[in-house]
């Protein structure tokens, strides 16, 4: 009788723990089990943060080059603006400066380092002897190259490319004015050219 009673108390107990193995299993790495999907799900997300921001362009003309290709064809001028934009997939630096007498326009290919086009024309009556060369004459020294533009406008604008840079001046401040797209939205970042100081920001969708 004692033997019966031993034998069934030990049954019960192996019967017990087995029942709790069943409910609890034990998953090698997981913890709680759910460190896996949890994982998963973290890498999904920052995947897709990753893929709203494309990655900044880079362009074998830096600015600074394309100024220099300026300068050799009217080295005697001082730079007004320019402009970095695309022309059927293509990248074109356009580079405008005055002197006391007249307004000039060089196009250099923003890969090439070629200079593609150049005009000049009179400048107005009220814009000679130096007036409008005062006035609009840019500060190329120490600027943010197209590359850190774009990155500070990109963060700024929080998602898409940058496309478009405008090298202006206003106020006596040289400024980067840079265009960023993202589907149909497009945000226009303006910045401090040397500092990278975001001066404004405008949404367009």
């Amino acid at each position: 009788m004692k033997k019966t009673i031993l034998y069934t108390s030990t049954l019960a107990l192996a019967l017990i723990f087995a029942g709790c193995a069943a409910e609890n299993p034990v998953s090698s790495g997981n913890g709680n089990g759910n460190t896996s999907n949890s994982s998963s799900s973290t890498t999904t997300s920052s995947s897709a943060a990753t893929s709203t921001t494309e990655k900044v362009p880079e362009f074998k003309v830096s600015v600074e080059d394309a100024i220099q290709a300026y300068q050799e064809v009217h080295p005697d001028t001082d730079i007004t603006t320019i402009e970095l934009d695309s022309s059927l997939g293509n990248y074109f630096y356009k580079v405008e400066g005055v002197d006391d007498e007249k307004e000039y326009e060089v196009t250099i290919d923003a890969q090439t380092k070629e200079v593609t086009k150049q005009k000049e024309e009179a400048l107005d009556a009220d814009e000679q002897k130096g007036v409008k060369r005062q006035e609009d004459k840019l500060d190329l020294s120490d600027l943010l190259s197209v590359e850190e533009a774009a990155k500070i406008a990109t963060d700024e604008a929080k998602s898409g490319q940058a496309t478009d840079w405008d090298l202006d001046k206003e106020m006596n401040v040289t400024y980067w004015d840079v265009q960023v797209k993202d589907g149909n939205k497009e945000t226009n970042v303006k910045l401090d050219a040397k500092t990278g100081e975001v001066l404004e920001v405008e949404l367009d969708d």
